[in-house]
């Protein structure tokens, strides 16, 4: 054999391309955490994301020249942080600056409630609507914080197998039962309503005031299919009070640089452990054989090897559209097909030349446009929007969370301008008798004249809009029907039900296959848990 022959199967193993330990698909945050905490551990992973950008929908994007928005998710405080410290986030540009005010609600007949770090000034403010309220309050938060100790705990541990198999799995639960036992019997009652209960239930409980309530409640029905008196809502609502800045429970923050600061942190924290990442990278198909992930397919045909694939897609996606479906059980199917997944939030973007200027709090700029604005005066008003919502209607009369968050980082718009944030329920994805790029427009209008009641030069000073129903949600981040949490947080898709029952653990019917986003416990939010807890399963490790 000549020289040249002898090399010939060494130089074909040099061009081909080496298979990578893991392969996670989609460069959302939790992917990202994926990637970075693999590669923390020694493995050899790749991320491939579809867009042209990281994040998901945690994503800056300059959408108007000199504009940089976070087109989707726009505050943080569920980011884990356990995570932000194993990562160094802080040390790869992470910095977000808390919110105070929290809350700014204007009402019809002219007054408004703040709520503020200082709890002092918060108790002030409550006692001007009811001294009852006022004297309750403290107990009420101190009752919240109890509960979300306890399932904030849970966050970062993989569900116990349900139903359970045998005496292993008989002793996860009993491990879980044991974190129980630090709350008093009030407690754990509160803690199972919190679970059953409405978010308007659990307020009536406690408090008198409607203005306290409904500033409260609009937390409970935040990406949420249902109103604040649907069953689960209370746990929506601990749900995003569970969360922290600088070590402040309950507080949310601007993330300087947009919310693609924490995406470039997480993969640049990636990028130093080694993680490969592409982008304009579509993933068409997961390749099985024999039962196992074995790579997968881009569009385009090119084939990337690997022993373990991670998909931080939502399940519908991940196993109705990248796999065949010969390689799932039949009855699996059937759950991911009943898993719901339509979402009924909308996010409105809005580039601005001045600041609003609210009837009930004249001037600008004011604490009221550093807060979160409701524009929402009661709980009677967020159930008629659902109302409109629950028979495929968008609502009449949404409910409104505005935002600016030129309010602390001012380089995100040119001089003197600012970005506006609108988050409102309830848009629903599948609509009766028409169809979203028909209501699209006509909306946004409806929108305007509901903030117009409140803010009279808000059409003055626009100057340029992005609409993103739920409809344009899927179509630009890809997530079935539009749903910000990959699938309801409903109690039957939560913990050991999420995505369905008898694969919470991360592990999917098809060996060397996991999912790491939204769609797997504990759900929704820019907090990085499915991602750590995915990374986790795939080293072999228990929590």
């Amino acid at each position: 054999m000549s020289p040249r022959g002898a090399l010939a199967p060494l130089l074909a193993n040099l061009q081909m391309p080496q298979p990578y330990d893991a392969i996670i698909i989609g460069g959302g945050h939790n992917g990202l955490v994926t990637a970075a905490y693999l590669g923390r551990a020694g493995r050899k992973a790749i991320v491939l994301e579809r867009r042209e950008l990281l994040g998901g929908c945690a994503v800056t994007e300059e959408i108007w020249p000199g504009y940089r928005v976070s087109t989707a998710a726009y505050l943080t405080s569920l980011l884990q942080e356990r995570i932000i410290r194993d990562l160094d986030l802080p040390r790869f540009g992470y910095q977000v600056d808390a919110k105070d005010p929290a809350f700014f609600s204007p009402f019809p007949d002219g007054r408004c409630f703040f709520m503020w770090q200082d709890s002092r000034k918060t108790l002030e403010e409550i006692a001007k609507f009811s001294k009852h309220d006022a004297e309750v309050y403290p107990a009420f938060e101190a009752q919240l914080e109890r509960l979300s100790q306890v399932v904030e705990s849970l966050l970062l541990t993989t569900p116990p197998q349900f139903p359970p198999r045998g005496i292993g799995d008989l002793i996860e639960y009993l491990k879980l039962a044991g974190r129980l036992r630090k709350l008093a019997p009030a407690d754990m009652v509160a803690l199972v309503k919190i679970f059953t209960q409405s978010a308007a239930e659990l307020l009536d409980e406690w408090f008198e005031s409607p203005e306290l309530k409904v500033t409260l409640a609009t937390d409970g029905v935040i990406g949420a299919n249902g109103g604040p008196r649907s069953q689960g809502t209370a746990y929506i609502l601990m749900h995003h009070v569970m969360g922290s800045v600088a070590g402040h429970r309950g507080l949310w923050g601007f993330v300087r640089g947009g919310m693609g600061a924490v995406s470039e942190a997480i993969a640049a924290a990636a990028r130093s452990h080694g993680a490969v990442i592409r982008t304009n990278a579509a993933v068409e198909k997961i390749l099985v054989r024999d039962g196992r992930a074995r790579g997968v397919v881009l569009e385009g045909g090119e084939e990337i090897e690997g022993a373990v694939v991670a998909s931080n897609l939502d399940p519908r996606a991940t196993f109705l559209r990248l796999l065949d479906e010969r390689d799932l059980p039949p009855d699996f199917v059937t759950s991911i097909r009943r898993f719901r997944t339509e979402g009924t939030s909308c996010k409105i973007n809005l580039a601005l030349s001045g600041l609003p200027e609210f009837s009930a709090m004249p001037g600008a700029p004011g604490p009221q446009h550093r807060a979160t604005m409701h524009i929402c005066p009661s709980i009677d008003y967020i159930e008629r929007a659902w109302d409109d919502a629950k028979y495929g209607r968008p609502s009449e009369r949404p409910m409104l969370e505005l935002t600016i968050p030129t309010m602390y980082d001012p380089s995100l718009a040119p001089p003197g301008k600012h970005i506006m944030g609108i988050f409102l329920q309830y848009a629903p994805y599948t609509l009766r008798g028409t169809t979203w790029d028909q209501e699209r427009e006509p909306f946004y209008n409806r929108v305007l004249e509901v903030i117009e009641e409140y803010v009279p030069n808000i059409r003055s000073i626009i100057i340029d809009k992005q609409v993103l129903t739920p409809l344009d949600l899927e179509r630009r981040f890809g997530i079935t029907g539009g749903n910000i949490f990959h699938g309801e947080m409903s109690l039957d898709q939560m913990f050991v039900m999420r995505p369905v029952a008898g694969y919470a653990s991360y592990r999917t019917p098809v060996r060397g296959l996991y999912l790491c986003g939204s769609g797997a416990h504990p759900g929704g939010g820019v907090m990085g848990a499915p991602g750590y807890n995915a990374a986790r399963e795939i080293l072999g490790r228990r929590a």
